[in-house]
C-alpha cells in the first residue's frame, strides 16, 4: 500500500513543479518582450529584437502548459525559448 505521507509528498512535488514552470514561463516571456523592446530602440540589427520576441513567444505557452501540469513539455519549451533568445544575444 502507498503511505499517505508519500502521496502528500508527491502531490506537493507536483504542485511545486507546476508553479515553477508557470512562473519561469511568465518571467522569461516578460524578459524576452522587454529585451526585444530595448533592442528595437537601439542600433541593434533587426535579427536581435526578432529573436528575443520569438523566444518570448515560445516561452509563453510553457507558462500555460506548466500551469496545466505538463511540466516536461513546459521545460522543453523554456529551453527552446532561451536558446532562441541566446541567438538574439549573439547577434547583438
Amino acid at each position: 500500500m502507498d503511505d499517505p505521507d508519500d502521496l502528500e509528498d508527491h502531490a506537493e512535488d507536483a504542485r511545486r513543479a507546476r508553479w515553477t514552470a508557470s512562473v519561469t514561463g511568465v518571467l522569461l516571456t516578460l524578459m524576452g518582450i522587454a529585451a526585444a523592446l530595448l533592442r528595437c530602440a537601439g542600433p541593434a540589427p533587426a535579427l536581435a529584437p526578432a529573436a528575443y520576441a520569438l523566444g518570448a513567444v515560445v516561452c509563453a505557452p510553457a507558462a500555460v502548459l506548466g500551469h496545466r501540469g505538463h511540466t516536461r513539455r513546459a521545460l522543453w519549451l523554456l529551453i527552446a525559448g532561451v536558446m532562441v533568445m541566446a541567438v538574439g544575444d549573439q547577434v547583438d
